[in-house]
């Protein structure tokens, strides 16, 4: 294990030396955007993730799938996204907006330095500085108890639904979908975490570690595979089976069916909280609401935009910050879904093609159509 540890360490400092160090003297940027190190560990933990998606999560959908596909088209969006989102934009907000921010709290809590945030973990329980892997493992219960409300939040405040159902609106969920989702979307659910770890005390590395960990987890349970943990670890932990129900179509028989399974990396959270639901055979995914549905008829501009324009319509009128389940009408103004029907919304809405070409998305499958079966 040493060996795979200085391996590790040794070609984070050369590409820390002759990669990141050089690129950040020719922009400029030496003093603002933070340890060389750092960044070049955190853009070689997200190619590290990279890889484990594409060799060891990918194959997994072939092998057991959950849903069978005739084509991959829609999630091509999703690909390109995670490795825009791994390789360049997630690395740059995390060393030119978040490490100014942590410095001038005090910065992470290296030490008993009274310039530490009071609030560190370690400042007030000191003696963990002595049991680094109990230190993490305190730090991620903390995450994820915060990202499971966060959660519950995004689907419960519409215009920041407006935002979040972008990610849901995926018909073909697949490992690359994890990381699908709009710009200012992810922009408040890193500034929540981010302002947790600085709060914390949370170290660089371990802050990159902790994201890493969360961030493959939910790789996985975004695979279109029947994988399950058993009886037993899934009460604990999130699977594929698990998560898949989060993202499911609405049933218009239990229409708050689909209201379950927030869980990032731990599911016990849904189980002490009473949303966890478990025991039903895969199910298709993505959003009926046509509105959102429309996601999928755009690239990775195109669907972005149509997010902004929901987020536009919702947080500009008082009905966006009324809790509640909504759908969005052709003004993206949000609707209560109690008021919509929602046998229509069991279905994909895909507009027919003109005739004499070709429909330029794979056509959607009715909910019990053409599903693996355990």
């Amino acid at each position: 294990m040493s060996d795979v540890i200085h391996l590790w360490s040794s070609l984070v400092d050369r590409f820390s030396q002759h990669g990141v160090a050089p690129l950040l003297s020719l922009l400029h940027l030496d003093g603002l955007a933070g340890d060389p190190r750092e960044i070049a560990e955190s853009l070689m933990i997200a190619a590290l993730q990279v890889c484990i998606i594409g060799f060891v999560f990918r194959p997994l959908e072939t092998l057991a799938p959950a849903e069978k596909w005739t084509d991959r088209k829609l999630t091509r969006v999703d690909y390109q996204y995670t490795l825009m989102m791994l390789v360049g934009i997630f690395p740059l907000f995390s060393y030119l907006v978040l490490t100014p921010i942590a410095n001038y709290f005090g910065g992470p809590d290296t030490n008993t330095d009274a310039s530490a945030s009071p609030l560190a973990i370690t400042h007030w329980l000191p003696w963990l500085k002595n049991y680094p892997l109990t230190l993490f493992l305190f730090y991620y219960v903390v995450y994820d108890f915060v990202y499971y409300w966060m959660h519950r939040l995004q689907h419960a405040l519409p215009w920041w639904w407006a935002l979040h159902s972008m990610h849901h609106s995926q018909r073909q969920m697949s490992c690359w979908t994890n990381d699908r989702g709009s710009l200012i979307d992810g922009f408040l659910q890193s500034m929540v975490l981010a302002v947790v770890g600085i709060v914390m005390g949370v170290e660089p590395d371990q802050f990159a570690w902790l994201m890493l960990l969360g961030e493959l987890v939910q790789n996985l349970s975004h695979t279109n595979t029947r994988l399950g943990f058993g009886p037993v670890l899934e009460r604990v932990l999130v699977d594929p089976k698990f998560h898949r129900l989060h993202h499911m179509l609405v049933d218009p028989e239990r229409p708050t069916l689909h209201n379950c399974n927030f869980g990032q990396v731990l599911s016990i959270w849904d189980v002490l909280f009473g949303t966890s639901l478990y025991g039903l055979a895969p199910r298709p995914t993505g959003v009926g609401d046509p509105t959102v549905d429309d996601d999928n008829n755009h690239g990775l501009i195109g669907l972005h935009w149509n997010a902004v324009r929901r987020f536009w319509g919702a947080v500009r009128r008082l009905d966006g910050w009324k809790f509640g389940e909504v759908a969005f009408d052709q003004n993206y103004r949000p609707v209560r879904v109690s008021h919509e029907d929602l046998k229509a919304y069991a279905h994909h809405q895909v507009p027919t093609p003109p005739q004499g070409s070709e429909p330029s998305e794979q056509q959607p499958l009715p909910p019990t159509a053409d599903l693996a079966t355990e």
